[in-house]
């Protein structure tokens, strides 16, 4: 019945008359490219973002000026402004020679927007209301984060971008993630956002440092469980050096069970079966990653496979608009 229902009306349509209420929480391109995919089909739609990174520009200027880092904040607001014009353009635009060098023009105009501001979230709001991007970003806590790891050879790791690198020049995996800080905070919106959602989507992203990282916050992991959403995992495409390095697809949900805290949390998972052009397969292999086989079954989750990859420029990446597509069609049936 309902895909009869979808063959009459555009299915753009019916999720507006509908008009569920989407939360996204992860970091890294990952969120930023799904959210472009997710905006065609609502506007009710809200960016939770970890402000875990430390390096490059975003690194930088937390450490020059303390302001939480912009860089995960100015992909998604870019993701989600209505459209691509010169402004858009412009808070992109990366500056490559002198002490700018590195740094994005987004970047330092949301450092500077938090330096007039009453906080980092007053000045997202500001940046995205000159962007009129469809929906809200809103950072995971208004705390400093910092990201830490102990490793299965018994290393302690701090910081988000040492992480990766100390995982791949000691040989070695990640046993368990934890924040530094003892008394950080979900910031309140955040919170309010997950439990007035509909729909709750994870990933796609790093798996412990974009998307892992922010169910460590407290308040985060408890809203989503006590939630009414359905909630999507959209998988990873490909093993990531230094954080999955020989995981399969059963591994990379097993850990995000772990951090979420409830095994029947995860209603829908969305999973890549096609094939890849051998050329690029080789390429991502002599880089040490690997396309992820989809599981095959799931007791007590639905499971959805589908050709959600596309490649542009050699570089394997999720095709968004085909996740949203599954994800709506999936969510009115």
């Amino acid at each position: 019945m309902a895909k009869e229902f979808i063959r009459e009306f555009n299915l753009k349509d019916i999720v507006n008359l509908r008009n569920p209420k989407v939360v996204v929480i992860g970091g890294g391109t990952g969120l930023s490219s799904i959210l472009r995919g997710l905006k065609n089909y609502t506007n009710n739609l809200t960016a939770i973002v970890t402000v875990g990174d430390d390096g490059g520009s975003s690194g930088r200027l937390r450490e020059d000026l303390g302001v939480l880092p912009p860089g995960d904040i100015r992909n998604c607001i870019l993701a989600l402004a209505k459209d691509e014009n010169l402004l858009t353009k412009l808070f992109d635009y990366r500056f490559s020679q002198g002490e700018l060098s590195g740094h994005s023009f987004g970047n330092l105009f949301l450092a500077a927007m938090d330096g007039i501001s009453h906080n980092f979230y007053q000045a997202i709001s500001r940046t995205s209301a000159i962007l009129h991007i469809k929906g809200e970003v809103i950072p995971v806590t208004l705390n400093s984060m910092t990201l830490c790891a102990n490793l299965a050879n018994g290393m302690v790791v701090e910081g988000e971008s040492n992480i990766p690198q100390v995982v791949m020049d000691e040989a070695t995996e990640i046993n368990e993630l934890f924040l530094k800080e003892t008394d950080i905070e979900a910031f309140h919106y955040a919170i309010r956002a997950i439990q007035r959602a509909n729909l709750i989507i994870l990933g796609p992203g790093s798996l412990y440092t974009s998307i892992i990282c922010n169910l460590l916050v407290p308040g985060i992991a408890e809203s989503i469980n006590e939630s009414d959403a359905k909630t999507y995992w959209v998988s990873n495409l490909m093993t990531q050096p230094g954080e999955t390095k020989g995981y399969t697809q059963e591994d990379h949900y097993n850990a995000l069970i772990k951090y979420l805290g409830n095994k029947d949390r995860i209603d829908t998972i969305i999973q890549h079966n096609g094939t890849v052009d051998e050329e690029v397969r080789n390429t991502y292999l002599s880089a040490g990653q690997k396309i992820i086989e989809p599981i095959k079954n799931l007791p007590g989750t639905e499971v959805i496979t589908d050709n959600v990859l596309t490649v542009n420029d050699g570089k394997i990446r999720h095709n968004a608009d085909r996740i949203a597509e599954i994800i709506f069609e999936n969510y009115i049936k």
